[in-house]
């Protein structure tokens, strides 16, 4: 079992920055991959980011590349997800999620455990 828990949502205007965290914890922790997606009204969850525990592999969509940057922090348990310049489209439900390591990494259906949730939205 692994539990996740997302933190920094929140309301900033086009161009400004967020971080959000997912606090992770269990046992098995280390075994996982975490990824970050995001959900809009009406809308499917579509992938953002992803990172293996480990640290060495990182992985973005097109949307976010060079915009959003994925790190985490092993003594913490945390994964971090820093949203600089953003943009109104960006507006969604964030939800952290983790699965077993595996190549495959953005598919929503793949991940065994998710968060909450935290909602980030970009005014125009």
């Amino acid at each position: 079992q692994v539990q996740l828990v997302e933190s920094g949502g929140g309301l900033v205007q086009a161009g400004g920055s967020l971080r959000l965290s997912c606090a992770a914890s269990g046992r098995t922790v280390s075994r996982y991959l975490i990824g970050w997606f995001r959900q809009a009204p009406g809308k499917d969850r579509e992938f953002v980011a992803a990172i293996r525990w480990s640290g060495d592999s990182l992985y973005y969509s097109d949307s976010v590349k060079g915009r959003f940057t994925i790190s985490r922090d092993g003594a913490k348990s945390t994964v971090y997800l820093q949203m600089n310049s953003l943009k109104p489209e960006d507006t969604a439900v964030y939800y952290c999620g983790a699965r077993l390591n595996a190549l495959v990494v953005k598919i929503a259906s793949h991940y065994e455990f998710w968060g909450q949730g935290t909602q980030v939205t970009v005014s125009s």
